[in-house]
């Protein structure tokens, strides 16, 4: 490959991350931003900001609101869609969890491991009057929720280590974890029992039991969980759907061993 070759595809790679950082900070803001708001928070050249929203709106990806703010763009929900139909964990997982589901009757979350948080990929709410609100697509940190916990006890441990040095730990509430020796502390713990606890770590009023879900080859790290109100959800309970909920993850890995298989993907 030339150098200048080499050199267009850096630069290639660098504007398509500037273009997804935008997209990334419109998308978690808690308020709607205008130009001047996503400029101070990039600290891009004005110029270049310009250039990269315009094409984002130009191709669907960012829409411009009446007060002149910006909002995502409808093909960002196409992708969304297609994403989320077409995702073979989701599909292996769905009997499983909707299984979890049946016999506790409480919220399920499917949760894959990216970066320091946890992705919900599924989720089957509770048949409670009282509902979470989390959503599909919503992020979550790893290191105090139950789903998140499990997912990273399934991780080998040089890339757990290396994993936790980049969590930026931060105190949702009393009970959260928030140092690197207990988080490590706590997984030892997870990989003991084969379960992983959320006891209104994340949130007030929340609990959750959660089991790690892995690829043999540990490049797809999940978990799934049972969660709800402190109130109606007592510990006595969690750990009663303990082995349902450890069963539930087993069954997802066996049913991925069979889809990844090399026999089956030849």
């Amino acid at each position: 490959m030339s150098k200048s070759r080499t050199t267009a595809s850096a630069r290639d790679t660098g504007t398509l991350g500037k273009a997804v950082s935008v997209l990334d900070i419109i998308a978690n803001a808690s308020e709607p931003l205008r130009f001047t708001d996503v400029l101070r928070l990039t600290r891009q050249p004005r110029g270049t900001l310009h250039r990269q929203i315009s094409n984002l709106i130009e191709e669907g990806l960012l829409t411009v609101n009446r007060d002149q703010s910006y909002g995502l763009g409808l093909r960002l929900l196409q992708f969304a869609s297609r994403a989320w139909a077409s995702n073979e964990l989701r599909a292996i997982a769905e009997p499983h969890i909707r299984k979890l589901h049946e016999a506790t009757g409480e919220t399920v979350h499917l949760g894959v491991l990216q970066g320091t948080e946890v992705v919900y990929l599924d989720k089957i709410e509770s048949r409670q009057n009282i509902r979470l609100v989390s959503r599909i697509g919503n992020t979550a940190p790893a290191w105090c929720t139950g789903v998140g916990k499990a997912a990273l006890s399934a991780m080998a441990d040089e890339d757990l280590h290396d994993r936790i040095g980049k969590i930026n730990f931060i105190r949702f509430t009393p009970h959260t974890i928030t140092d690197a020796p207990s988080l490590l502390n706590e997984i030892s713990t997870i990989r003991r029992a084969g379960n992983a606890y959320d006891r209104e770590e994340h949130e007030l009023g929340i609990c959750c039991v959660a089991a790690p879900v892995s690829s043999t080859d540990k490049k797809l790290i999940a978990g799934v969980s049972v969660t709800g109100p402190a109130y109606r959800i007592t510990p006595e309970i969690l750990s009663s759907w303990a082995g349902i909920t450890r069963a539930a993850a087993a069954a997802i890995m066996h049913d991925m061993a069979i889809q990844f298989s090399p026999r089956r993907s030849a």
